[in-house]
């Protein structure tokens, strides 16, 4: 009825919500990185290209006044607490790689030694005290997935989530508008052609990204060794290496076979919620297309992306074979120590998720649009630099299936 009536054609508009932050705060500067331009281009292909729903035009709304209230906050901390910008980030650790390649098994895994951090997914929501203590923030935001889980009720299994687990990059690019994260949630090509028609518009992303970091070492009055993780770093490469021009990479690889239709899947239950309009088909040339660049990216930067340290590549088989072994082997290639209690935790951690607690699923190329064959022509450079092997894919739908045959 909304639909019919035009109410959700209505254009998003960037000044009401702008207005809104600063009442929440009572502040009004933002800082010296420009969101109003980035602000308004998103909520343009929002309005025009994304067919948003009642619930996709709220949590617009209502992510951009969040977004812009953090900034708010943490640009009033740097004013209060000059010291606050001139700390350190020492040597971050990013994971990056194709998506669905274990890139978020890896993170966890790692994050088991003390001595390193990451922004959990209820900091980079509310990462201000302002919003309540610790644990209000975590029980607020622990009830805002329980909600998602009933709107998207199979993300759980495609992305396991709590809110106090690590959070990607990507919710902290968000911040100034300019992250990838949108472009997964939304259908919005104009947008995503913004971003990617010039590296360097990316680089106040991740400028930001570093104020957010010392953001929080402020608040715990510490100084830990970050471990990042996002796919989309592999898109900004040389922005994070102007901004952290000391960070150790860590590429992660898998057949980008069993990553496409993983990643499509979980594109569309992300989307479902926010549209009236769905392509599935449409969806698995886009993943396609996408992550066949972020290969082409990988390539390119092969051993070295011009960091202080050579790349560190992990492979996916590797790491679900021995994944104690593969955190060993990254240690060593940054040479650090791994802590006798950090591997204790570790070993903990994959007896009781060998799989990084993901369910099993069974996808099919032709419900997204995809030909198997040609995919794998397609990504086979990719493979053979970085000696990617295949591992088993789908059958199609209409083809009998062998008994006893694991997907």
């Amino acid at each position: 009825m909304a639909a019919r009536f035009g109410l959700l054609d209505r254009p998003l508009v960037a000044d009401p919500l702008i207005r809104s932050a600063r009442q929440r705060t009572g502040l009004s500067d933002f800082g010296d990185v420009s969101v109003i331009g980035p602000l308004t281009r998103l909520l343009d292909a929002c309005s025009t290209e994304s067919a948003l729903s009642i619930v996709g035009r709220s949590a617009t709304q209502w992510d951009v006044v969040r977004f812009l209230t953090n900034l708010l906050l943490i640009q009033d901390a740097a004013v209060r607490s000059p010291a606050m910008t001139d700390a350190p980030i020492r040597q971050p650790i990013f994971i990056t790689g194709l998506p669905r390649s274990g890139t978020t098994f890896l993170h966890r895994l790692m994050l088991t030694d003390p001595a390193n951090r990451a922004p959990a997914v209820w900091e980079t929501i509310y990462p201000s005290a302002s919003a309540g203590t610790r644990g209000q923030r975590i029980r607020r935001v622990a009830g805002q997935l329980k909600t998602f889980e009933r709107l998207a009720p199979d993300f759980r299994g495609l992305h396991p989530l709590e809110a106090t687990s690590p959070q990607e990059c990507s919710e902290i690019t968000a911040h100034v508008f300019r992250s990838l994260r949108f472009d997964t949630t939304y259908h919005i090509p104009s947008y995503r052609h913004w971003l990617d028609a010039d590296v360097v518009r990316h680089l106040p992303a991740y400028r930001f990204h570093k104020r957010f970091l010392q953001f929080l070492q402020h608040q715990d009055a510490t100084q830990p060794r970050w471990v990042l993780k996002c796919p989309e770093h592999l898109f900004a490469l040389q922005a994070i290496r102007s901004v952290y021009p000391d960070a150790r990479l860590v590429f992660v690889h898998r057949d980008p076979l069993k990553v496409l239709l993983s990643q499509a899947r979980l594109t569309e239950v992300l989307r479902r919620p926010f549209t009236r309009r769905l392509d599935t088909k449409a969806l698995g040339l886009l993943e396609s297309r996408r992550w066949l660049d972020g290969t082409r990216r990988m390539i390119e930067a092969g051993d070295d992306a011009g960091f202080a340290d050579p790349i560190c590549h992990v492979h996916h088989m590797d790491l679900i074979a021995d994944p104690v072994a593969t955190v060993e082997g990254v240690y060593r290639h940054f040479g650090l120590s791994l802590p006798s209690e950090a591997l204790s935790a570790m070993e903990t951690t994959v007896a009781a998720k060998p799989n990084g607690g993901y369910g099993a699923h069974s996808y099919h190329f032709e419900d997204h649009g995809l030909d198997e064959q040609q995919e794998r022509v397609k990504f086979r450079p990719y493979m053979v630099r970085f000696g990617v092997a295949a591992e088993n894919t789908p059958k199609p739908i209409h083809a009998p299936q062998p008994e006893n045959v694991a997907n």
